[in-house]
Formats: structure tokens, sequence, C-alpha cells
């Protein structure tokens, strides 16, 4: 079954009600794959580090509606300053921005703070693009972007 923008939004909202978020919301990997495809205002933000696209791979999708913003430098690991700037020259506070890291932590903060920068419609997505450790502390084979098997690719 297809949802809806409309609908997509609504789940985001009601996820974030459930779990006190400061942000418009969260969807799991598919449902933010649906809403890129229904809403062609929704655009995806990957806020992984350059090496991490580099080494594990990102979200195949289109170029003008998915990109890259570092929360933090690599190899340093210092926040990047100029974070919301780089957003906001390519993103209206009105679009739906969803944020996409490793496990879904780093981008809960992004979306948190681009809440707090006037980006209504702020969503994390949930897992991640490569989801939880198992047991065996590996990521990949629990959840995750990949996991769905979603588009995905690697330079």
């Amino acid at each position: 079954m297809t949802s809806t923008s409309e609908q997509l939004i609504e789940l985001a909202k009601q996820y974030a009600s459930e779990k006190g978020l400061g942000y418009l919301g969260a969807l799991t990997p598919k449902e933010a794959w649906e809403l890129l495809n229904t809403d062609e205002n929704a655009v995806l933000i990957d806020v992984r580090t350059d090496a991490e696209l580099d080494w594990v791979g990102q979200v195949s999708f289109s170029e003008d509606r998915s990109f890259h913003v570092e929360w933090n430098n690599y190899p340093d690991g210092i926040r990047n300053a100029d974070f919301i700037a780089q957003i906001e020259a390519r993103v209206e506070k009105h679009q739906p921005v969803l944020f996409i890291c490793r496990s879904g932590a780093r981008s809960h903060h992004a979306a948190t703070l681009a809440a707090k920068h006037g980006f209504e419609y702020a969503i994390n997505v949930l897992e991640g693009f490569e989801g939880d450790k198992n047991d065996f502390h590996q990521r990949s084979s629990i959840n995750g972007w990949r996991f769905h098997g979603l588009p995905w690719e690697q330079h």
C-alpha cells in the first residue's frame, strides 16, 4: 500500500509525539524512501563524514534532492560550525528535510538543530544508513537503509 506524503508526515508527527521529540518527527528508512518518492519537495541530507560515504556508501537518489552536509568534520571530529548555513543554502524552511546518519543518532541531533533554526519539517530517518549493531558489534545486519534493500551506491 502506498501512502501519501500527508499520511507519512502525520506518521512522523505521531512518532515525535510518542517520543517527545523537539522536531517534526521520524520515519523508518522505508517510510523515508516512500516520502522522497511521493513528495517532490522532500530532500534527504546525509550528515555522516566524507570518509563514511567513501568507505560505506550512500543513498542513491536524485542529486538535487539528496546531498551531504557533515555534522562533524573528519578526521578531527569537530562539529561543523557551518552546518545550518550549508543547509539553508539548499533547502527552504518549509520543505520536508530528512536527515540520515549511520544509526540515527547524529541525524536526531541534526533534526533538533534544524527545527531550532526554523525548519518546519525536520525529520530523522530512524535506524540510519547502516543500522544498529548486532550481537557481534556489526552493522547492516538487523536494520537500516542498506539492510532494507533501499537504493544505495559506493564510489
